[in-house]
């Protein structure tokens, strides 16, 4: 993904994790906040409490923007938003992560509508 896309500092992720509103399932929590911008921007966070060894938890990011790649054209535009993964995220293979993040956004208003895993 491309810079513009992410949410990088620290103070932007600050303001959407006091201002957004959350939704959760067991392998994700979203914070979302909508804006007044062209395209969505994306913050993830993975803790040393999720997965101990940085190729762990390295892996779960990659699995999740790629997820995000995928589903790029049916996520709302004007959505800044974070994704932290849980600890049983580490578990989940690329089409878990997929799925479970579909319903997360879903759940958080973020994607049009429901789509297909294959």
């Amino acid at each position: 993904m491309r810079k513009s896309y992410r949410i990088k500092k620290e103070a932007e992720f600050q303001d959407v994790f006091e201002h957004g509103q959350s939704v959760a399932n067991r392998n994700f929590v979203i914070y979302q906040l909508k804006r007044d911008q062209p395209h969505f921007r994306v913050g993830i966070s993975v803790g040393k409490k999720v997965g101990h060894t940085a190729v762990m938890r390295n892996q779960v990011k990659r699995y999740i923007r790629q997820s995000l790649l995928e589903l790029k054209p049916r996520i709302d535009p004007q959505a800044d938003f974070l994704v932290i993964a849980r600890k049983p995220a580490t578990r989940l293979t690329m089409a878990e992560t997929k799925k479970n993040l579909i319903h997360a956004l879903t759940l958080a208003g973020i994607l049009a509508d429901e789509v297909d895993v294959i």
